[in-house]
Order: structure tokens, then C-alpha cells, then sequence
């Protein structure tokens, strides 16, 4: 019968294995939280486990906090935000400036072809563009 192989022991001597419960995650962030102020080189022993380590917490945090996507009218004003675009901006992607508000006040859905503009021209996730709007006035 074979032998299960011994966990990874890293320079710090600590163990590095999956975290399965909340007291695991707790550990895990206390360690990645050591190296913050003084980030190891890549490729050394202790920037390795740093990366091993993230992706563990990272994988965890997926897993069980995921974050929704924004419906496309917060993408939308989010992007005009961080861009610090207007609404008169967004009329090559949109159309006219009247159907650029209807879209923001939830008057009228994103066609396709305005999903695919946004998308290519502000870098707006499709991904958050393709969700269904609610409209105004609509349950």
C-alpha cells in the first residue's frame, strides 16, 4: 500500500494545505498578511509560498464569497465613473443622446450591438452587459 505524501514545508516552516474550514482561512490570511509590509522576490523559497498561499486564499474566497456582477446600468455608471465619461460619451456606443439616458433611468434594455460596442470601446465587461436590466416600472 502506498504512503500519502508529507505536506510541503516551506522556509518559514509553517505547512501549506488546503483550506477547508474557516479556521484554516484565518491561518492562511495570517500568513499571506506577513508578507504585506516586506514582499518576498519571485522565485525564492519564501515568494513562492507567498504565491502558493495567495492562490489558496484566493481559491477559498471564490469559492465561498462570490461576488455577484454588476447589473449593466452600474457597470455602465461605473465605467462613466472611473473614466470620468459623460452621458454625451457614451452616444457612439449607444446611439443618440436621449436613448443614452433612456438606458441609464432603465427606460429601454441594451441591444446587442450596444453590449458589443460598450464592451470594445470602454472596456466594460460583456459578462456584466449581457445580464438582464430591470427596468423601471417593471416587478
Amino acid at each position: 500500500m502506498q504512503s500519502m505524501p508529507k505536506p510541503l514545508k516551506w522556509s518559514s516552516d509553517i505547512e501549506i494545505r488546503p483550506i477547508h474550514a474557516k479556521a484554516d482561512y484565518k491561518a492562511a490570511l495570517r500568513a499571506v498578511s506577513a508578507y504585506f509590509d516586506n514582499e518576498p522576490e519571485p522565485g525564492t523559497p519564501d515568494g513562492d509560498r507567498f504565491d502558493v498561499l495567495l492562490t489558496l486564499v484566493d481559491a477559498y474566497e471564490a469559492r465561498n464569497f462570490p461576488i455577484d456582477l454588476p447589473d449593466p446600468v452600474e457597470a455602465i455608471k461605473f465605467s462613466m465613473e472611473q473614466g470620468g465619461l459623460t452621458p454625451k460619451d457614451l452616444v457612439p456606443a449607444i446611439g443618440r443622446l436621449n436613448r443614452v439616458y433612456e438606458i441609464l433611468a432603465r427606460k429601454r434594455p441594451l441591444t446587442l450591438n450596444m453590449i458589443w460596442r460598450l464592451h470594445a470601446e470602454f472596456g466594460i465587461p460583456a459578462e456584466s452587459l449581457i445580464r438582464p436590466t430591470k427596468l423601471s416600472g417593471t416587478a
